[in-house]
This record gives structure tokens, sequence and C-alpha cells, in this order.
């Protein structure tokens, strides 16, 4: 069972299956603020949770939440909240804390879609030079959490292809594949952060270099 519409839902959906429930809806912009967008999926997990205590839940989070600079961030705020919920009523679950998704179309302030969408708009952006983020593409999430679904319970796992990108390479790699120049500025600021993978998750991505994997999903994707 599948809850939701956007991108998440839809590379989940080749392995929908009536006993495990992928929530995969609410909010999806990480800049948001309205506290009732957040209380809205609050409520539809909630009552996804009482409706269906005898599923598998699949929740998608995010590895925002270890970076420092987003601490403060409500969106951080919810996604811990509806961990919280998580943990303490389902019987049986997995919480994918995903890094920034790259897939077909949604959100245009995802991060991918807001630099193609300056580099087409030719449109001056600002690049925290010290900056580093993580990705994976849509179909890489829907295939490990598949694969994995029996040998995860009632755990949180970090699910993102293993390298911390800088903002230029990304950049770079998004002019060659648009064969655009983007706009832009490096200010001297930005940060990282460290993320401990399950082995499961790092052999997974075995056998794919950093750069092979940036080009894999931009021509999957964009």
């Amino acid at each position: 069972m599948i809850i939701g519409n956007g991108i998440l839902a839809n590379a989940v959906r080749p392995y929908d299956r009536e006993d495990v429930l992928y929530f995969a809806s609410g909010v999806s912009n990480s800049l948001e603020t309205d506290h009732a967008q957040f209380e809205r999926e609050l409520s539809l997990l909630q009552s996804t949770i009482n409706d269906y205590p005898e599923k598998k839940l699949i929740y998608f989070s995010t590895c925002s939440i270890y970076d420092p600079t987003k601490a403060e961030s409500p969106y951080v705020a919810h996604k811990l909240n509806a961990e919280k919920m998580i943990m303490e009523q389902c019987r049986n679950f997995i919480i994918f804390r995903i890094g920034n998704a790259v897939g077909h179309g949604g959100n245009p302030n995802t991060l991918i879609n807001f630099l193609k969408n300056s580099i087409l708009s030719e449109k001056q952006i600002t690049i925290h030079s010290h900056a580093r983020r993580i990705l994976i593409g849509t179909d890489d999430i829907a295939l490990f959490a598949e694969r994995h679904l029996e040998d995860f319970s009632n755990e949180i796992i970090n699910l993102t292809y293993p390298h911390q990108y800088s903002l230029s390479d990304i950049l770079s790699q998004l002019e060659i594949h648009l064969g655009k120049k983007a706009v832009y500025e490096n200010v001297n600021e930005g940060s990282n952060y460290n993320i401990e993978f399950n082995p499961l998750t790092e052999s997974f991505f075995a056998g794919i270099s950093s750069e092979e994997y940036l080009n894999k999903l931009f021509k999957a994707y964009l």
C-alpha cells in the first residue's frame, strides 16, 4: 500500500505489496515554514498508523537532521516529530533518512531542480564554497527499500550515496549535461557533516565512483 503521489510514491509503486505501507506523502520542501502543512502530514501519519497497525510502515525522513546549520529549521523539527510518533506507536517500521532525492519532476525547490532551473533561466545564484550535499536517485531509494525490507525492523537507516559533493562539482556536471553555463558567485561559507552508514547501504552502492553516480543521476532524471 502506498500513501502519496509524488516522486517517492511513484518510485516505490512497482514494489507495492499488501503487507507493507509506504508513507510517501507530506511536506517535501525543506524550506517550508507553514506549520499547517506539517500538521496536515502528522495528522495523516497518525490516522495511517491507527488504520493499518498490522502493516510494516516505511517512512522517508531526511539526513538534514545531521546538518548543524539546519538544526533549528521547522522542517527538521517536523521530521523528528514524525519519527518520534512512529517509534512510539508502530509495532513494525523502517525509517529511511534519505539525502537530497533526485527524480523525475517533483518540487522545484529541491536542490537539483533549483540548480537546473537557475541555469536554464540564467538566474544568478550564490554558492557556499564549503558546503557539501548528499544525493540519491529515487529509483535507488525504492530498490534499496524493497530489497532490504526483511533486513530491518524498528530501525532508522541512513540512505544516500555515501559521498558528499561540493556544490561546484554538482554545478559543473549540470553545466555539461544541460550544455549551458551557470551564473553564480562563490562565498566563503558552508559546512558538511558526518553520516554513518549501514554496511548494506555501502554495499548497495559499491563499484560506482562519485563522478559516475552523479552522471548516472543526471542522465536518468534530467
